[in-house]
């Protein structure tokens, strides 16, 4: 059990680090002109796609944390609010950041899987680049919040469980 725990903690802290690069690059990113953003924005989709696995693999180690942990107790809640907000920054992902996403990648080749996984719940964006460009960012930096939150939460279950030994 211990040693899932490690795991668990691992995953939402690679999903939380990813959140929070993103979200510590917008000061930098706000300054760039239209042409130079819109090529800064190519650069994430690989790696960050990659990485992207931390996040599905850190709502499932949580789910399956949260089942073996005792109900009721300390550990019990602070398990579900690290899963609770993993599973909302993921969703703002999706509801969010993943539309204006295929703004960015309208005129960027892209290898088959990644244009299968950009092509799902595909809506079209349209507007000025600087409102995308100020929803995407904000979905960042409100993804770093909730992955932060979740860290945070099942570090503290981490330390009930320490405690319980």
């Amino acid at each position: 059990m211990r040693a899932f725990m490690i795991v668990t903690l691992l995953l939402v802290a690679i999903t939380m680090a990813l959140s929070l690069a993103h979200a510590l690059e917008l000061p930098g990113k706000l300054r760039l002109k239209e042409a130079t953003y819109k090529s800064v924005q190519a650069i994430y989709y690989p790696g960050f796609t990659i990485g992207g696995f931390a996040e599905i693999g850190g709502i499932i180690a949580l789910a399956i944390l949260l089942y073996l942990t005792p109900y009721p107790g300390a550990r019990f809640w602070w398990t579900l609010a690290a899963l609770v907000f993993l599973v909302a920054e993921h969703a703002t992902y999706w509801l969010v950041t993943h539309p204006v996403n295929n703004f960015w990648l309208e005129d960027v080749v892209v290898s088959k899987p990644a244009a299968t996984f950009f092509s799902m719940l595909r809506r079209k964006q349209s507007g000025d680049w600087k409102d995308l460009r100020d929803v995407w960012e904000a979905s960042h930096v409100a993804r770093a919040g909730l992955a932060m939150l979740s860290l945070i939460s099942i570090t503290v279950a981490a330390t009930f469980f320490a405690g319980s030994e």
